[in-house]
């Protein structure tokens, strides 16, 4: 795989600093049931790496002792961290808001068959990949089947109460596109989304995020062995907006790696960028008991323009409402199909 850092490293990205922490991003581990080319966290079957149950007491510390409203699990697939329910169980007895980056065939797995009960139990919001409407681009991207064992999990979700407003059970899609080009409009695409799987399958769901792919880790790797890096680092870049600079996630959230080191976002994590916290080289959840980070400098680099390009882009989705983020052949539209 190659290394993307020493192309991202020299950047003019404008200096950015941390506000009061609202969020913490845990990443329990690398494995996942999938390996999808757009993953940046480049997860697979065959990771290994999962956070222990130190760990994990030290999260639900943090947690406390910072008053943390959210935490956000990820992965890999999360659910398949031993701790998983354990974590989820504590974290929502100290009244913090829970979110899932679920993948959905994992609700499928052999020996998950109860988590979609699980989190419905435990008022979990998930939220779910879904790279497209349409069964040939979603298996194309994440592997033959995948699309109907998605959808077969998102009935699943539905009947448990998921995607009702009336239940109060949240319900999350993620898109993200196949190629070098940013995600079309995040409010028409969230309408198509809603008309087409309802229509053709009876989902209902709250909320499309349409996320940027990030030229770290595997996509990365993709872009420098097609030759298309630097073509596509051009686009985030001629694309910049700064008033998406206030809304970046990154301003009120850190991330945890699985072993338990803190980063200003999940792409630093990947790219070995570790957040400034209490002064130390290689910060850990253990100097949040201690320091706070609010005000700290966020480590940049030149993938940060993914984040601020178009519409914006983060864990959360668009950070703006806009009618035409992007002009000419960067939007792809699902009625000309997602490459």
């Amino acid at each position: 795989m190659h290394a993307t850092l020493p192309l991202l490293a020299a950047t003019d990205f404008p200096p950015i600093r941390r506000r009061s922490l609202d969020t913490l991003q845990v990443n329990l581990g690398y494995k996942c049931n999938q390996s999808c080319l757009h993953c940046h966290v480049a997860a697979s079957p065959q990771r290994t790496e999962m956070m222990d149950g130190d760990t994990i007491a030290q999260v639900l510390e943090v947690l406390r002792v910072r008053k943390v409203a959210a935490l956000d699990l990820t992965g890999g697939a999360p659910e398949l961290n031993a701790h998983f329910r354990h974590l989820v169980r504590q974290a929502r007895a100290l009244g913090v808001r829970v979110i899932d980056r679920c993948n959905l065939t994992i609700l499928s797995e052999p020996g998950q068959e109860d988590l979609a009960a699980f989190l419905a139990e435990q008022g979990v919001e998930v939220t779910a990949s879904l790279p497209c409407y349409s069964p040939a681009n979603v298996d194309r991207q994440r592997g033959d089947g995948v699309f109907e064992r998605s959808i077969a999990c998102l009935r699943q979700l539905n009947a448990l109460g998921y995607g009702d407003p009336s239940r109060g059970l949240v319900l999350n899609l993620v898109y993200n596109p196949q190629g070098p080009t940013l995600p079309p409009p995040q409010g028409p695409l969230e309408a198509d989304y809603k008309r087409e799987l309802l229509l053709h399958f009876g989902i209902r769901f709250d909320h499309l995020f349409a996320l940027s792919n990030m030229p770290i880790q595997r996509f990365g790797s993709t872009l420098v062995s097609k030759g298309s890096f630097g073509t596509y680092m051009r686009l985030l870049r001629d694309s910049y907006r700064p008033e998406n600079l206030d809304t970046v996630m990154c301003r009120s959230l850190l991330s945890v790696d699985w072993q338990g080191f803190l980063y200003d976002c999940d792409f630093n994590q990947m790219l070995g960028l570790r957040a400034h916290v209490g002064g130390s080289a290689r910060p850990h959840l253990r100097a949040l008991l201690q320091h706070d980070p609010a005000g700290t400098d966020i480590r940049i680099a030149d993938h940060c323009y993914g984040c601020t390009a178009g519409q914006g882009s983060s864990c959360g989705g668009a950070l703006e409402t806009v009618t035409n983020a992007v002009e000419g052949p960067a939007v792809v539209g699902l009625s000309e199909g997602v490459r």
